[in-house]
């Protein structure tokens, strides 16, 4: 007869999973004997010797009673049945490893391929830092709130890249981030900004006023906008002048 540190050491487990199994109900526990002590005999180890195995192999301590008691046919579809449900955990488990993996890259969280190939562009493009900063950060607000009009979107800024004279713009918004408010620049970028609606206008180009963006997005992403860039009220303020409100959605003041 054997104690509780002999099966364990026989059947290669350690004592506290002979007790996990015990109170799981997978392995009888025997009455003290006369000592105070459990003793074990030979079937207790061969019992833990099966559960131990079918523990390693990836089964389902709920269903390790039910194989313990199982014929050979109970057994072989029990068995078959595990095993569809490790390779789908493999599969999903792979695809945890390729998300992970994606987010090495940083852009990838929270933001669609899609997203992630505008940003690597302007990267690629020399923008400065700080304006595909903001546009991350923006774009991951947006998809959250209208996964399904990022494709559109993103097919609207690679548009804006393609343009020479707004992607000359872009790149004087993202060296204006840094501005004074009281920069003396500030009313010549407005005049081009605004030249830019004007001309978007008459060609009648699509723009974000296509896609109905809520104005609760709209007014969270324009308070990012003021918050983060000092010049950013001054901006606005100036295209108000000249009849344009907002800034994630520029719009044509009517009287």
């Amino acid at each position: 007869m054997l104690t509780i540190g002999e099966l364990a050491s026989y059947a290669g487990v350690t004592i506290r999973a002979v007790r996990h199994y015990h109170a799981k109900g997978l392995l009888p526990e025997p009455e003290r004997d006369h000592s105070g002590y459990r003793r074990y005999d030979a079937r207790a180890v061969a019992e833990l010797i099966k559960i131990r195995t079918l523990a390693e192999a990836g089964v389902p301590l709920a269903r390790v009673a039910e194989l313990l008691d199982a014929d050979a046919d109970e057994f072989a579809a029990a068995v078959a049945d595990i095993d569809r449900r490790l390779r789908a955990e493999i599969r999903e488990r792979q695809r945890h490893r390729e998300r992970i993996a994606q987010l090495a890259a940083g852009d990838n969280l929270a933001l669609p391929p899609e997203a992630v190939a505008y940003l690597d562009r302007m990267r690629a493009l020399g923008f400065s830092d700080l304006l595909i900063a903001g546009e991350r950060d923006a774009w991951i607000l947006v998809a959250a709130q209208m996964p399904e009009h990022m494709p559109l979107f993103m097919a609207l800024k690679e548009a804006q890249l393609d343009d020479a004279a707004t992607d000359e713009l872009l790149r004087d918004l993202g060296d204006a981030i840094g501005w004074a408010p009281d920069d003396p620049r500030l009313p010549g970028l407005a005049d081009r900004l605004v030249g830019t609606l004007e001309t978007a206008e008459e060609v009648d180009q699509a723009t974000w006023d296509d896609v109905p963006i809520p104005d609760s997005l709209v007014a969270l992403l324009d308070s990012v906008f003021v918050d983060l860039v000092p010049m950013a009220p001054r901006l606005m303020a100036l295209l108000e002048e000249r009849g344009w409100t907002g800034w994630t959605k520029l719009e044509r003041i009517t009287s």
